[in-house]
């Protein structure tokens, strides 16, 4: 569980608290929001107290949403461009190479 929801959870949300947040994370809010952001809050501390009265005993945590392992693309050689085609459609080139704007002046 996330260290706020924990925090949160065992205290009542006030508009002190949601000033204490925002101080923390460096966010402002009008105060309509700050009571928006109070209610949802509020709402979501209940919901997880819900849940927490939820029987699990001898329920298995779910590691993955499905069954699925180690699902990979076959790892297969293919083909590469010649060097003309990756030239092609360069800014500037010798020929055999990328010209780019010098970095570094000895």
């Amino acid at each position: 569980m996330p260290l706020i929801l924990l925090f949160l959870l065992n205290m009542n949300i006030t508009p002190a608290t949601i000033n204490h947040l925002a101080h923390l994370s460096r966010l402002e809010f009008s105060e309509d929001r700050k009571e928006s952001i109070r209610h949802d809050l509020t709402r979501m501390v209940e919901f997880i107290e819900k849940l927490q009265e939820v029987n699990t005993d001898g329920v298995e945590p779910l590691l993955f949403m499905s069954d699925a392992e180690n699902v990979w693309r076959a790892d297969e050689i293919q083909g590469s461009i010649t060097r003309e085609e990756a030239l092609r459609n360069a800014p500037a080139t010798d020929g055999t190479y990328f010209k780019v704007p010098t970095v570094i002046k000895k």
